[in-house]
């Protein structure tokens, strides 16, 4: 047997934070492990890093930056990713979140990567901006898109069908590429679904990175609507502003929210099952998503749901059996659902029983994790390995 033939499968997730990879993607390079695959893991630099390699993963340092703004830079990322992927020799590489599939996609067709998988979990807000600068950006991004999901040997994995009827109406995508996958799952064993706390007050949480196409500015807007209705609700924020966002909240904003009392903010926080557990209602307004991590969460603790009417969030419920739908930045909506279902216990209780069910049957992470793999089976198998 040559080399190749003896070495086991190599897969190399490209993801731009560490710490999302372990709160995203985890599950499914510890179950490509116990496959047998050698799992490599490429991000920026973060304190996550050293949890990653205990965990038998190999790390691999990337520059990447956040915003996009430097053309040079962004250049450089492309380089180094061929650089890096000539030199691991991967089989497979999985590319999650925008930036990764966007260069990472090029890179792995300039180094002859044998297989690629592309996890699309939402397209980004230059495709929810209007005017002319946006739609220059979005032809620019469209190119992109075309030839970085041009690989002959590869899976394009979408969460919901809007964003794949968006990247066919582009010519991004070939029918033989798509694979559906509602989400990266939940572990279930996390969320007792438990009982919710005596109420009143009813405890509602948003828990999300504090951007303002999450939502979150009608969330603090319905709050204070609530308040002034004397609906006995407490409204609880988990999440902190991501600097290197240009739709990040600001740090003073926050603490002018803070200062009026409508909402908690709670800042980051990494016991969500806990949260969800103190909680009725799982809140998120949002303006397009993927398919929300928050969401699936919120089914799996057994807590009916408040989203917006959108790509993504529609998707992670079944309306008006597990949640409610309430239409896009519309904060007086927001406050009419929530203060309907802080009133209605019954209806709170029926949607986080229908939730769990929903979880048990759609997010659990080891189904969804062995989706995953059979891609990468398919894949290697495919280019001879």
């Amino acid at each position: 047997m040559t080399p190749a033939q003896t070495r086991p499968r190599t897969l190399m997730f490209v993801v731009n934070n560490p710490a999302f990879f372990l709160s995203h993607r985890l599950p499914l390079a510890l179950a490509a492990q116990a496959a047998g695959y050698a799992v490599h893991v490429a991000t920026m630099g973060g304190e996550s890093v050293t949890r990653i390699e205990a965990l038998g993963m190999t790390h691999h340092n990337v520059p990447m930056t956040r915003s996009g703004k430097q053309p040079l830079q962004e250049l450089g990322t492309i380089v180094a990713l061929r650089r890096l992927f000539k030199q691991v020799r991967p089989d497979v590489v999985h590319l999650v979140t925008i930036k990764p599939v966007l260069y990472g996609g090029i890179a792995a067709r300039l180094a002859g990567v044998p297989g690629m998988v592309a996890a699309i979990s939402g397209l980004g807000f230059i495709f929810m901006q209007g005017g002319v600068r946006a739609r220059i950006v979005r032809a620019i991004v469209a190119r992109l898109y075309r030839v970085a999901l041009g690989h002959p040997n590869s899976r394009v994995i979408f969460q919901n069908q809007s964003d794949r009827g968006m990247l066919a109406q582009l010519g991004a995508i070939r029918d033989d590429q798509v694979v559906m996958i509602r989400g990266a799952g939940v572990e279930l064993s996390d969320f007792a679904a438990a009982p919710p706390p005596p109420a009143p007050p009813v405890v509602v949480t948003m828990a999300a990175r504090l951007l303002i196409d999450k939502g979150v500015r009608e969330y603090v807007e319905a709050a204070r609507l609530l308040r002034e209705r004397g609906v006995p609700v407490r409204m609880r924020l988990a999440g902190n502003p991501d600097p290197g966002n240009p739709a990040s909240i600001t740090d003073d904003e926050v603490a002018a929210w803070r200062a009026q009392g409508d909402v908690e903010c709670l800042g980051e926080r990494d016991d969500i099952p806990a949260l969800y557990a103190d909680s009725h209602i799982v809140a998120l307004p949002s303006y397009r998503e993927g398919l929300p991590k928050a969401l699936l969460e919120a089914a799996a603790a057994g807590r009916a749901v408040v989203t917006t009417d959108v790509p993504g969030c529609r998707d992670a419920i079944e309306p008006d059996v597990t949640g409610v739908l309430v239409p896009v930045k519309d904060a007086a909506s927001l406050a009419d659902t929530i203060g309907q279902l802080a009133q209605d216990e019954t209806m709170r209780t029926s949607m986080g029983l229908a939730g769990r069910a929903l979880a048990e049957q759609a997010f659990d992470v080891r189904e969804v994790a062995g989706k995953h793999v059979h891609v990468y089976d398919m894949l290697c198998e495919a280019a001879g390995r």
